[in-house]
């Protein structure tokens, strides 16, 4: 699983911002235009990619699999509408039923990732769901991923169980607003929330408020994140 962080051209201070948040190295472009790149962890496989592109921004997810054709004639008759495909059958564009874009990419062997001893961790996507789609969107990620959503520790929230082998977590958000499209936002598991905002806020991140377990913030590119109180090592809500 891959999280893509979509950043509007110029993407630059953008991208330095994410390389610096998740304390990573970044690749060489690529890309026809040199609009993608990976962010490198210190140890494991990468799981962070970033993306120039010219309209809209955000986040998206990929999701690695043997044969992306295949498998998206399975996740269509859950519910997924198809987008695009390339013609060499490496990467299908779709959108779940509630309209969050996501794409199926032919898995290249990634498989460990390293999560001992750091302080803070970019390891969750949260989807933000209307109310309208809700039930709809929870039944359909679950049987994408193979795994029943469950509650977390406020009603509003199920989160997809996380196999080990996996370096990002589906926490699903229901939204107060009763229907539009599903949109998604990224997560930072924190061993100390109050250190990591200080340390995002010098890289030039905004606050913009906080919750019970967690502090929204505003990134240089324009995107909007979540410092939580989640273990680094485990991806859950300390006791």
């Amino acid at each position: 699983m891959w999280i893509f962080v979509d950043a509007l051209a110029p993407a630059g201070p953008a991208w330095d911002f994410w390389q610096a948040a998740t304390r990573s190295a970044r690749s060489a472009t690529r890309g026809d235009h040199d609009e993608f790149a990976t962010l490198l962890p210190a140890q494991g496989d990468p799981w962070v990619k970033v993306q120039e592109v010219r309209s809209g921004g955000g986040i998206h997810l990929d999701l690695d699999v043997p044969d992306p054709l295949a498998a998206a004639e399975d996740v269509v008759a859950a519910g997924a509408g198809e987008v695009f495909r390339y013609a060499d059958g490496g990467c299908v564009i779709l959108r779940s039923p509630g309209g969050f874009v996501f794409c199926l990419t032919r898995w290249d062997g990634a498989a460990a990732q390293a999560r001992a001893g750091e302080p803070d961790l970019l390891d969750q996507l949260c989807l933000d769901l209307p109310a309208a789609s809700y039930e709809v969107e929870c039944a359909f990620w679950g049987r994408l991923l193979g795994a029943d959503p469950v509650r977390g520790s406020l009603p509003e929230f199920r989160a997809v169980p996380r196999a080990s082998h996996l370096p990002v977590r589906i926490l699903l958000q229901r939204k107060d607003s009763g229907d539009g499209p599903v949109t998604g936002h990224v997560d930072f598991a924190c061993a100390d929330r109050q250190a990591t905002r200080r340390a995002h806020e010098g890289l030039g991140a905004a606050y913009r408020g906080s919750g019970p377990h967690w502090t929204v913030m505003r990134a240089p590119g324009g995107q909007t994140y979540c410092l939580t109180d989640r273990d680094p090592e485990t991806g859950t809500l300390r006791a």
